[in-house]
């Protein structure tokens, strides 16, 4: 019997494939790209859609992610293709978000931020981020913070050994942010071998990447 963390963990964190269509993203848990390479050669990473062997199919455009500190990261993502259904994927590692021009960390830390109170003027001056680009992140994610935290205070009671459920917070928003930090620690406790999990990568990798996009979480979708 398998005792170390499953060779995905983002099926893991969703009960099962996350259910994305033709063109979709899939959330590589390590961005390691010569890790990616070696599981793709080896028939390890499944199609999201059927369940098929992802093989390689070219890469998708060059991008330029923005992060906390320093120059703009250089993120050439994968393309796979599934051998049994045809469909094509991009391989992202789980630091993005689907089609956000900042690392997932940066949200974070505009939520983090605003779930302590700060508004979004001043985030976006920290962050050295539009005023407006701030906004729409906070404006998204406040749409459907009551949603997330359910989402991440099941995960967090699906995975960890001994749950402790996030304390009351001040508004939605922080309640969200309190449950994806609970559940980040909950993956740490069930596999300790992974080590400290990124929160935002953590957050990333559960929701597919899909953190702040359109429809997610999907109305009735939970983690059981």
């Amino acid at each position: 019997m398998r005792r170390g963390p499953p060779r995905d963990l983002l099926a893991k964190l969703w009960g099962g494939p996350p259910e994305l269509t033709l063109g979709g993203v899939v959330l590589t848990v390590n961005g390691d790209g010569a890790l990616v390479e070696r599981r793709l050669a080896g028939g390890e990473l499944a199609c999201p859609g059927c369940g098929g062997v992802l093989g390689r199919w070219g890469h998708a455009r060059p991008r330029p992610v923005r992060v906390l500190d320093g120059p703009d990261a250089g993120l050439v993502p994968r393309r796979s293709r599934c051998r049994q259904c045809g469909a094509t994927h991009v391989l992202l590692p789980a630091w993005c978000l689907s089609r956000r021009a900042d690392a997932g960390v940066v949200i974070g830390a505009a939520l983090e931020a605003a779930a302590a109170g700060a508004g979004h003027r001043t985030i976006a001056a920290v962050l050295g981020r539009p005023a407006s680009t701030v906004r729409g992140w906070l404006r998204r994610f406040a749409g459907r913070a009551e949603a997330v935290r359910v989402f991440f205070t099941v995960l967090l009671a699906r995975t960890s050994p001994d749950p402790v459920m996030p304390a009351a917070a001040a508004g939605p928003v922080a309640a969200a942010v309190s449950a994806i930090a609970g559940a980040a620690v909950a993956v740490a406790q069930r596999w300790p071998e992974l080590g400290m999990v990124p929160v935002w990568a953590a957050a990333s990798a559960a929701s597919g990447g899909l953190l702040l996009a359109p429809g997610w979480p999907p109305a009735g979708r939970n983690t059981s």
